[in-house]
């Protein structure tokens, strides 16, 4: 079976960070999100946008990888917000928990909505 790697784009503006994760996430996209949070970061965000609109597949492992970028932007006082999530993947966010340590939105321009103002220092 074919997998589809993930692929991190990321795009900086005004204080936000987004990352535009494309392909699955499992265990082949440890580099891929590390190094996609790594460029992020570069930017000093005061908000990092996770845009999920093109990811096919999260499993166990995927969903321990977003929980260490959290941890990760939680220790430098990044907000993580979130859109793009299938209905099946938002479920599961909020059944995990993972829905309370990010803001979870039904679209890019909800996840932008005052971000700008979040800056930190």
């Amino acid at each position: 079976m074919p997998t589809n790697e993930l692929s991190v784009a990321v795009r900086a503006e005004d204080g936000v960070a987004t990352m535009d994760l494309t392909g699955e996430l499992d265990s082949s996209a440890e580099a891929a999100l590390q190094a996609g949070y790594a460029e992020a970061a570069q930017s000093s965000p005061g908000v990092i946008v996770l845009n999920f609109a093109a990811t096919d597949y999260i499993n166990s492992t995927g969903i321990a990888l977003i929980v260490g970028l959290l941890g990760q932007a939680r220790s430098r006082g990044v907000e993580v917000r979130a859109h793009g999530l299938s209905a099946h993947y938002r479920e599961i966010f909020e059944i995990t928990r993972l829905a309370d340590f990010m803001t979870i939105v039904d679209s890019e321009n909800s996840a932008l909505d005052g971000a700008e103002r979040n800056e930190h220092a």
